[in-house]
């Protein structure tokens, strides 16, 4: 499966679990892409890379923000001594009744 791109200005809907692959190009995407996948109701954001613990912990503290809005809320893991296939797998059977599992690059 070849890497999507994400460009914060095009609309684009994700599919209900997402891997994201590291390193990131752009670190200052991240907040935008976060906005994205709570807009499309994603169910999970899964990181796979070195520095994937570290890029987990900003996006939930992106997901949660003040803690006011209960509805702000995504299932996150991260994957730092897996491949991308591992990390593929586990999307794949996490939340088996959403199907779909779209791989990005930021």
């Amino acid at each position: 499966m070849r890497p999507v791109p994400y460009n914060a200005t095009a609309p684009m809907n994700y599919a209900p679990k997402v891997v994201l692959q590291l390193p990131l190009s752009n670190p200052d995407r991240l907040p935008d892409f976060v906005e994205a996948c709570i807009r499309d109701r994603v169910a999970l954001i899964a990181v796979v890379g070195r520095d994937a613990e570290n890029i987990h912990d900003q996006i939930d503290e992106l997901i949660v923000g003040d803690g006011s809005d209960a509805s702000r809320f995504i299932l996150t893991s991260f994957h730092v001594d897996e491949t991308l296939e591992e990390a593929m797998e586990f999307a794949r059977i996490c939340e088996p009744e959403r199907q779909a599992v779209k791989l990005v690059k930021l």
